[in-house]
């Protein structure tokens, strides 16, 4: 009976407008930001898992693609967001802004800015760890990813 509703109305997931901008094979790279080069590896695993899971695409090397996403780390910052009665932190904000360009199937290159935040707690009297921080990076730019996401479907509704 849902299944029915959902095909009766029209419904169509989000990866069936993205497909319409994007293709289904899609060419994904990463530039390294030289203050910190960990933070490519998490980005592209979070753009690669956002093409398989999200897109509902498939990796591909770029003489064989139908498009390419080329995404750059324009900044990580760390704001306190709560305090203890001691004045120590103990609530962090992640926002990880990206720069993503992107071709699409018709040829047409355009950039979009986008960002991500993740709020984490750590420890009183502590400092973030690496592994606080990694986390943090990447789930903040699955977040800024997943705007990306809402933008192209937008796109791909638009065209059709």
């Amino acid at each position: 009976m849902i299944l029915l509703i959902f095909v009766g109305c029209g419904y169509k997931p989000a990866s069936t407008y993205t497909k319409n901008v994007l293709g289904q094979k899609i060419y994904t790279q990463v530039k390294v930001y030289l203050r910190d080069p960990e933070n490519a590896v998490l980005i592209k695993d979070a753009i690669n898992e956002a093409v398989v899971s999200r897109f509902k695409g498939s990796l591909a090397p770029k003489k064989y693609a139908n498009s390419e996403i080329i995404v750059s780390l324009n900044s990580v910052n760390f704001y306190p967001l709560e305090y203890d009665t001691q004045g120590y932190v103990v609530y962090y904000r992640a926002t990880t802004s990206l720069n993503i360009v992107y071709k699409n199937r018709d040829g047409k290159t355009q950039t979009m800015n986008v960002s991500g935040n993740y709020d984490f707690p750590i420890e009183p009297n502590s400092v973030i760890s690496d592994t606080k921080r990694f986390e943090a990076i990447k789930e903040s730019s699955k977040k800024a990813l997943d705007k990306f996401i809402s933008k192209i479907s937008i796109l791909g509704f638009q065209k059709s």
